[in-house]
């Protein structure tokens, strides 16, 4: 019976340390190419390593479950390529609401807590929720795309969007009437 188990477990290990040295080579080759895909849409140095450096983790996390490990550059490209962009959005949003509250009028101290804490949960919420529901829900609501940009945007189809904006929405409404 030990016999048994000692082999499942050494062809487990071989298995894990054939798939780490296959995801190691096939990073190897791809890891200039993704500072360069992230460099050419942030056009910031530290910007573009952070976010290859994230795309590298989220390669890492998920190589396993990757069907067709020949296309693991282009995958590696367009996963960089969209957190590129999602920084870029990120920033833009930040900047504009750093902007709103500059300009805005003049609020008493009281309503400017208030609406700051209304800002805090909300985000906090988005933040929580699963990412792909979190990624239409920040195109669409916050990028202010529309469902067939939002499809685009993410390669699924338009029903798929509007399904998944409905749960994020189900998940914001509850998250935030919670508190």
């Amino acid at each position: 019976m030990h016999e048994r188990a000692d082999f499942l477990n050494v062809g487990l290990l071989s298995v894990d340390a054939d798939l780490e040295h296959e995801f190691e080579s096939r990073l190897a080759e791809s890891s200039t190419l993704t500072f360069r895909v992230a460099y050419s849409v942030l056009r910031h140095r530290q910007d573009a390593e952070d976010v290859a450096q994230e795309a590298f983790v989220r390669a890492h996390r998920r190589f396993r479950q990757l069907r067709d490990r020949d296309r693991f550059r282009a995958w590696l490209v367009r996963t960089t390529w969209r957190l590129a962009v999602d920084h870029i959005r990120r920033t833009r949003r930040r900047a504009a609401r750093e902007q709103e509250h500059v300009t805005a009028t003049p609020l008493s101290t009281e309503a400017t807590a208030a609406a700051a804490e209304r800002a805090a949960q909300l985000w906090a919420a988005i933040d929580a929720l699963p990412e792909k529901l979190r990624m239409v829900t920040v195109l669409a609501a916050m990028d202010g795309h529309d469902i067939r940009q939002v499809a685009q945007l993410l390669s699924l189809p338009e029903g798929t969007v509007k399904s998944r904006l409905f749960l994020a929405r189900q998940h914001l409404k509850e998250r935030l009437n919670d508190r």
